[in-house]
Parts: structure tokens; sequence; C-alpha cells
């Protein structure tokens, strides 16, 4: 009796323990899906789908600044927007992989010493996967969210389709996302007819789209609008800074 007491005891025990490793493999799966799965699907989508909202452009519609969002090919954008961009927001676009470590020292250096002007190093890349996918914020998670999400999109989407998603989602001013509803709104004319200085201006308020103005612009502006419309010709005639959005 005392033996078959403890074989029942035993076979209970082993059955607990197959239990608790398929619980344990069933957490590890869902983790899976949820950490690596959905994250590459959500971003398989998105090469070929516009991506309809953003949180960034729900929490401006709960603070009642409106949503004006007019999706636009690469082919409906004046080149010279992506051109600007890149001579503004990220001068290596091409040539890194997503993050630019050269940048990132150089802004970590501004801001030890100016911090009262805090400079950011993030690559356009960084800011469209931070714009399309997550939420506005400076914690450690959503940091490390953003540089996965980087490499997610660097290797699924490419950089022209980097480009394109940045240029039609970034804030553009109160209410007013992408190149099209900024241009209508500031030029009364499509993206696609944008001129130098246009560009210029419109890239030059994206440090803080609603503060600066593109229609009238302040000292500052002007004087960022000027350094970046100088470079536009540079970054159109150099393949290496702009053949990848070509």
């Amino acid at each position: 009796m005392a033996e078959t007491a403890a074989g029942r005891i035993g076979v209970r025990k082993a059955k607990t323990a197959k239990k608790k490793r398929g619980l344990v493999a069933r957490l590890f799966m869902w983790l899976f899906g949820l950490v690596v799965v959905f994250p590459v699907l959500w971003v398989l989508l998105y090469r070929f789908v516009p991506p309809p909202v953003t949180s960034l452009m729900l929490i401006r519609v709960a603070e009642g600044r409106g949503w004006d969002y007019r999706w636009r090919g690469m082919n409906d954008i004046s080149p010279t927007l992506a051109q600007a961009a890149i001579a503004s927001e990220d001068a290596r676009f091409c040539l890194h992989h997503g993050f630019d470590f050269t940048a990132m020292e150089k802004a970590l250096a501004h801001n030890d010493k100016r911090p009262n002007r805090v400079r950011g190093g993030s690559t356009i890349s960084q800011q469209t996967a931070k714009n399309v996918f997550l939420w506005p914020g400076r914690n450690n998670v959503r940091k490390g969210m953003e540089a996965y999400f980087t490499v997610l999109i660097e290797g699924l989407w490419g950089k022209k389709r980097i480009m394109e998603v940045y240029l039609n989602v970034v804030e553009m001013g109160s209410g007013y996302y992408g190149a099209e509803a900024a241009s209508q709104r500031d030029f009364g004319h499509s993206a696609r007819r944008m001129s130098t200085s246009e560009a210029a201006r419109l890239v030059a308020i994206l440090p803080n789209p609603l503060k600066y103005n593109a229609v009238d612009p302040g000292a500052y502006v002007q004087r960022r609008a000027g350094r970046v419309a100088g470079q536009v010709g540079v970054v159109r005639s150099d393949s290496d800074l702009s053949g990848c959005i070509r």
C-alpha cells in the first residue's frame, strides 16, 4: 500500500511539473508573439499600407488641435523636401543603418555644455519609428522600443519608404501632419510643387512645429531655413547623400 501511495504521489508531481512546463511554454510563446511576431507583422503591413493614424495625432486631437493628414506617395512630393530633410535632420541618412553614433556623441557633448538648449541626435529613421509605432516621451523603455522598431524598418522598409512615411506623418503645425497638409495650408498648393525656399522653411520649423511658423518665420526660422536651402543643392548633387531616395 505504501508503494502504491508513493507511486500516486509521484504521478501527481509529474503531472503538476508537466502543467508548469506547459504554462511556461505557452507564456513564452505569447511573449515571443508580442515582442517579435506582432511588431514584425505590423512593420510589414506599413511597408505597403499608409499608417492610418499615429499616437501623436490622437493626442493632438484630444488637445483640440484638429487633424489634417493627407497621405501622398513620394512621386507626389517634391524631391526638394526630402533633400531639405536630409540637409537639416539627418545628413548621413543614406549612409547609416538607422543610427548615427557620431551625431549622438556631438549631441551629448553639446547638451553637456548647453543644457538649456538641448539638441537631439535622432536620425530620420528613429524619428519615423517613434512617430509611427510609439508615443512621445523620453523614458528608457520607449527609447529601447524605438531602437527595436528602427532596426525593423531599416531592414523591412528600406530608405525610400522610411523617407516617404516620415514626410507624411511628421507634425508640421498645430493639427497638420505631413507634406501635403502643410503645403496646402502654408503655400496654397500641392507638395509636388514645393520650392526650395518653401521646403527649407517647413523643415526649419520641425524642432518645434507648434511654436514656429513657416509662413511668417521669425529670425530663428529664417536663419535655419537659409542654411537648409544652401545645403539642398549639395545633397541633390551628391549621390551618396541622396541616392537612396531617388
